[in-house]
């Protein structure tokens, strides 16, 4: 893995052990932008605050050996990336300004893709896990990831039945305690409703009654209208005498017809003076009928504006016209329709209640059973690596419980609390000693203890993680002397069955990797290429014996260290 220009370090390689690598180095050194520059090439979130002062960006490029048929490889390559001989090439760039990208195998890819291989490729183990295992929710996850699929089965089951109650339980709540409302409504709606089909409008009915009456109400003024224009067109049968605008036309075209022969624009005007006659005629003729047809009955205009006013009174309150009447009439008819279904509602809705808190009760039985015989097994792998870790009298066990609540569901005969994730309160107890009663680990273990047993939990994980590698960041903070080794010797223990790194402070754990990295700066305050060295041999020596004592030359602290790794080879 190369780092440049993140936090302390501006350039520096680190090359991990395929089996356990401690990474040491003085406090502040930049050991901790180990676990950094994983967690980014594994698709941790960007920070701008980690790029080094002065630099543009923070790069970290990683080369992770991955067989070509295993999940993480098909994944990559659906993403578009390559293997470069049997291994897979990350690298991740943020910059100053708060920028990231990511690119997998040559391809650039959204950083999501690196977080989805992960879980995959890396485990990681921090102090930040362990106080979170402090909580009792997460113990309870802790126990249900270790489970496996004996409690993610009926968990994921649960959780839809859950999420499906709640939802029916709302709907439920609504209709129940707004009935008052909705029956209000719905009277409204049934006689708003029932006055539109009284007066039965027709769409478009308004425009054609308002036309009707306009001309019914001026039916003398357009009837002379009407007349003195045909008379002016069509003359006056009793006044012969009179010159009408067809008699006029007619002799206009007799004059030009006679020579239009002799100049074709003539001829061209005769011809539209023709057109002018048919048309006089055929309007003089309309104008006729339409005095004739014109209907002046005062009844019908009465029955016009009494048919308009109830239309009027329609749309002052529910809409601005006739169609929008028509519209609200057809959105009221079927809100009322479901409205006056609300009892049918309730009653198929109650029984869907009932249904669904009988399922989650055998659901939560289910996820208690489950989690019991789990944390049986949990406890005794947890107390089982204590034995290892120096603590071979204490005992960790879980409490798993429920809180009584009338409004509950049924479990074990008793109607209980329940959540997301079913009934159970799980705390995780530890008896540190013989004799001792269990109490809940953030109360009954000391500071060491608690990072033994954390440590204990974690690596009870690491069996059940299907991961080649894992990360621990300083883990066995607290802990010293005799337990330190054990705690080393566990570590490589585990590290024989896959890829372990250590960030660590202690010489006990240190001396049993395989491969020792140090981190360290130079004078003024970075982390170089050359700052960060595989140290063996005398180095090796000497940077063990500067973690015992503070001083490298120190005789008694170096055969102490020498002792040290010593007595991990020969374990080993």
């Amino acid at each position: 893995m190369r780092i440049r220009s993140l936090g302390v370090i501006d350039d520096a390689v680190v090359e991990l052990s395929p089996g356990f690598t401690a990474v040491t180095g003085e406090t502040g050194a930049g050991k901790t932008m180990v676990v950094t520059s994983l967690g980014l090439l594994l698709g941790g979130r960007a920070d701008p605050a980690l790029v080094r002062i002065g630099a543009k960006s923070a790069v970290v490029e990683g080369r992770i050996s991955v067989s070509a048929d295993a999940p993480v490889a098909v994944r990559a390559e659906e993403a578009g990336a390559e293997l470069d001989d049997g291994a897979l090439l990350i690298s991740r760039t943020v910059s100053a300004e708060g920028r990231s990208r990511a690119h997998l195998g040559g391809r650039s890819v959204p950083v999501g893709v690196l977080a989805e291989l992960a879980d995959e490729l890396v485990a990681v183990h921090g102090q930040t896990d362990q106080q979170g295992l402090l909580k009792p929710a997460r113990q309870r996850g802790a126990l249900d990831r270790y489970a496996g699929d004996a409690v993610a089965v009926p968990l994921a089951k649960y959780a839809e039945a859950y999420r499906r109650l709640r939802a029916v339980a709302a709907e439920l709540e609504e209709l129940t305690t707004r009935a008052r409302e909705r029956a209000q409504e719905a009277d409204l709606l049934r006689f708003g409703l029932g006055e539109v089909e009284a007066v039965a409008p027709l769409p478009g009915e308004d425009v054609e009654l308002a036309a009707e009456a306009e001309r019914l109400g001026h039916a003398e003024a357009l009837a002379s209208a009407a007349a003195q224009a045909h008379a002016a067109l069509a003359g006056i049968p009793e006044d012969p005498e009179a010159v009408d605008a067809t008699t006029l036309v007619a002799g206009a075209g007799r004059a030009v017809e006679a020579v239009r022969a002799h100049d074709p624009a003539l001829a061209a005007l005769a011809e539209r003076m023709g057109e002018i006659s048919i048309l006089l005629a055929d309007v003089a003729g309309e104008l006729a009928g339409y005095a004739d047809d014109l209907d002046a009955d005062p009844l019908r205009l009465a029955a016009v504006e009494e048919r308009r006013a109830a239309l009027t009174a329609l749309t002052r309150k529910y809409g601005e016209d006739v169609a929008a009447v028509l519209a609200w009439a057809e959105e009221g008819a079927a809100r009322l329709t479901e409205l006056e279904g609300d009892d049918e509602r309730i009653g198929e809705l109650a029984a869907e209640h009932d249904g669904l808190r009988a399922e989650l009760s055998g659901l939560a039985q289910a996820l208690t059973d489950a989690r019991t015989e789990a944390a049986d097994r949990f406890a005794d792998a947890v107390t089982a690596e204590l034995a290892s870790l120096a603590m071979p009298h204490a005992r960790v066990s879980f409490a798993i419980g429920q809180s009584e609540d009338p409004e509950g569901v049924e479990v074990g005969g008793r109607t209980v609390a329940y959540g997301p994730s079913g009934a159970d309160e799980v705390e995780l107890l530890l008896a540190p000693h013989p004799g001792a009663p269990p109490r809940p680990i953030a109360k009954g273990a000391s500071g060491g203890e608690l990072s033994r047993v954390m440590l204990a939990v974690e690596v009870v994980f690491a069996g059940t993680d299907p991961v080649p590698t894992y990360l621990f960041d300083e883990v066995d903070a607290g802990v010293g002397g005799k337990a330190a080794v054990e705690i080393g010797r566990r570590l490589a223990k585990l590290a024989r069955s896959a890829q372990v790194v250590v960030v660590t402070h202690l010489p006990q754990v240190a001396a049993f990797a395989d491969r020792q990295l140090l981190v360290e700066k130079t004078n003024d305050g970075t982390v170089t290429r050359s700052g960060v060295t595989v140290l063996e041999g005398e180095d090796r020596v000497r940077e063990l014996s500067r973690m015992l004592a503070g001083q490298e030359d120190s005789e008694t602290a170096r055969a102490h260290a020498e002792e040290l790794l010593a007595a991990a080879r020969s374990d080993g």
